[in-house]
């Protein structure tokens, strides 16, 4: 059974990540395809995304999922928050009984470096490149950041975390959510701020690195 890593959060919030290397056949004798998808990869990780739902919390009732205008997917009663990411041959879900939560996990390659751009702030590359504030940034500054693509990849994790963990749409990566302070650490907690319609969440990022993976999730009211 290749589960990867298990955490218990806390007495009611847990996160898993797996490592597929079955067949579809073994997930579908769990769950069921939930719609229609023609990639054979894309459906795996969706099926192993939802076995582990299952496997985190045996009574988690995987036929009442529906899917948000935002694509967040969510159970109308709220008996459980939670959220699903994968990406190659992992899946990862963190579940929970009484707080909204949000993971992502993201292979480290070199295409996040080409849109860093677009989720990056500028304080959080001066951060990262180690450059004052009166500096002036150049697009050359978001190339610099290839050689950090560890550190790319979690602040593009974190983001994705963040906004499952709102779960209503509408948020703009560059500017409503910064990551502050980031430091890499094998078992690293970070602060960020999500700021919407002129409200400020404070929130407490954790992330781990295995190897080529990136992994953060939060959870929290």
């Amino acid at each position: 059974m290749p589960l990867f890593y298990k955490k218990e959060i806390n007495s009611t919030t847990s996160l898993a990540v797996w490592k597929i290397e079955e067949p579809e056949s073994f997930f579908l004798a769990y769950v069921p395809l939930s719609y229609n998808i023609s990639h054979p990869h894309k459906r795996l990780q969706h099926l192993a995304g939802r076995y582990l739902l299952q496997y985190l919390y045996p009574d988690f009732p995987i036929s009442s999922i529906q899917i948000a205008d935002s694509r967040k997917p969510f159970l109308q009663e709220k008996k459980y928050h939670f959220s699903i990411s994968h990406c190659g041959d992992y899946a990862a879900a963190i579940v929970s009984s009484t707080e909204k939560a949000g993971i992502d996990i993201e292979l480290v390659r070199t295409t996040v470096s080409k849109i860093s751009h677009r989720f990056m702030h500028e304080e959080e590359v001066r951060h990262l490149l180690g450059l004052g504030l009166d500096t002036n940034l150049t697009a050359n500054n978001f190339l610099e950041l290839e050689v950090k693509l560890t550190e790319l990849t979690l602040h593009w994790c974190a983001k994705e975390a963040i906004y499952k963990w709102w779960g209503m749409g509408d948020v703009n990566f560059r500017e409503m959510i910064r990551i502050e302070n980031f430091v890499l650490s094998d078992n690293g907690i970070n602060l960020a701020k999500f700021t919407k319609d002129n409200v400020t969440y404070p929130l407490l990022l954790n992330h781990l690195v295995f190897d080529k993976i990136c992994l953060v999730w939060l959870n929290g009211k």
